[in-house]
């Protein structure tokens, strides 16, 4: 008897022991996965002071979508650090990040406040539980890409048109060599299109440097009314040949700082337009105004109009409102984008109000300075200062009118 009781009490206390020990292991292994998990959600030492440091959107998400850390730009895209993974095209890109265990990327559209914008977003697995997000804000490189392609692309069809038209009238002249008045008649309209094809090429040219240069390099004081007078005589001939008169009015003696023949092309380019677009017998007025140190040059017809869903275009390159006319004047469209360039490169800008049928008012808006005194030269400067805030711009009913 005590032989088997000494072997049950050994047996009892075998078991309890193998419990303990079972239980120990257990207890070692969960708590070994707790401890995987809970540093699993936990940002790597360094990264929440890498996200603060970042200009781009960034975030780092867990498993639940809620958003663990937050570079200071993401709030403009309403992402906070605590908050949800807000779009749904963001969350995708998560699950197939997560999915494919490897970097996803895509193009998204996503809305900051209540404006839409082109987004490059990249999602990458940084553990088991967490997910980083790179977005990047590519609206603006893709608006100045698909201007390059649209410049490139009108361009090449403006060039085509007369090209084409020099081709085939020059072998109209070749098969007309027998019959002079036809000779002539060709000769005429082929002289026409390489003149228009001049003016195209050179304006290309003309507006590819305003664009691209640094700085204006013939400045100096210029007298508005040298270059008003010279862009009114620059379109004498045309618009006495349509039976449009030009009239100038408003002050004297005013002064800007820039390139006179920059200021003078810009002004003639609205004189022309104002001509082009007026009916016969109408006027087309030139006024000048100066308050608060700024120089008002409004160019005003009383002409077609333009629709106010065209009015933001109309400074665009190859951009015409009536293309009828445009053809039938030999406009280029490239006019109104070389005034806005021109006038942007002298600190200034230009103003639009239009109305169909009532005609249209163009007014320049450049810093004025003070002009010389009598019988001292214009000085010249080699560097423009500082851009000068405008003030808000006078609409035709409010002064500045030949």
């Amino acid at each position: 008897m005590n032989a088997t009781l000494t072997a049950l009490v050994i047996l009892a206390v075998g078991m309890i022991l193998g419990a303990a020990v079972t239980a120990l292991v257990v207890f070692a292994i969960s708590s070994r996965q707790r401890t995987r998990i809970q540093s699993s959600t936990t940002l790597p030492d360094g990264a929440r002071a890498v996200l603060q440091g970042m200009d781009e959107v960034a975030v780092v998400v867990d498993n639940s979508l809620s958003i663990v850390a937050a570079s200071a730009p993401a709030s403009v895209f309403a992402m906070h650090e605590g908050g949800v993974l807000p779009d749904d095209q963001l969350r995708q890109l998560v699950r197939a990040a997560r999915r494919a265990d490897r970097p996803e990327a895509a193009t998204l559209r996503l809305r900051r406040g209540i404006e839409p914008r082109l987004v490059a977003a990249r999602a990458s697995v940084i553990t088991p539980r967490l997910t980083l997000i790179v977005i990047r804000d590519i609206t603006e490189a893709e608006r100045v890409e698909e201007m390059r392609r649209d410049f490139v692309a009108n361009t090449s069809h403006e060039l085509k048109t007369p090209v084409g038209a020099v081709s085939l009238l020059a072998e109209a002249v070749a098969s007309a060599a027998d019959d002079p008045d036809q000779v002539r008649h060709f000769a005429t309209r082929l002289g026409a299109e390489a003149t228009r094809l001049g003016q195209l090429t050179s304006r290309i040219m003309h507006l590819s440097r305003l664009q691209a240069a640094d700085d204006l390099t013939d400045l100096r004081d210029v007298s508005i009314d040298e270059v008003v007078a010279s862009a009114i005589e620059s379109q004498a001939l045309t618009a006495e040949s349509a039976g449009i008169q030009i009239v100038r009015g408003g002050v004297r003696g005013a002064y800007v700082r820039g390139d006179v023949q920059v200021l003078t092309e810009a002004l003639s380019n609205l004189v022309a337009n104002a001509v082009a677009y007026s009916p016969a017998g109408a006027q087309v007025g030139v006024g000048v105004k100066v308050a608060d140190d700024v120089v008002d040059i409004a160019v005003t017809d009383r002409g077609i109009g333009i629709p106010e869903s065209e009015q933001n275009r109309v400074f665009e390159r190859f951009y015409r409102a009536d293309q009828a006319r445009s053809r039938r004047t030999g406009g280029t469209g490239l006019g109104l984008s070389i005034v806005k360039y021109a006038v942007q490169r002298h600190g200034g800008e230009v103003v639009l109000w239009s109305r169909p049928g009532r005609g249209s008012t163009f007014t320049v808006r450049l810093p004025a300075v003070e002009g010389p005194l009598p019988g001292e030269k214009p000085k010249k400067r080699k560097k423009n200062k500082p851009k000068k805030k405008l003030a808000a711009a006078p609409t035709p009913a409010e002064g500045v009118q030949p």
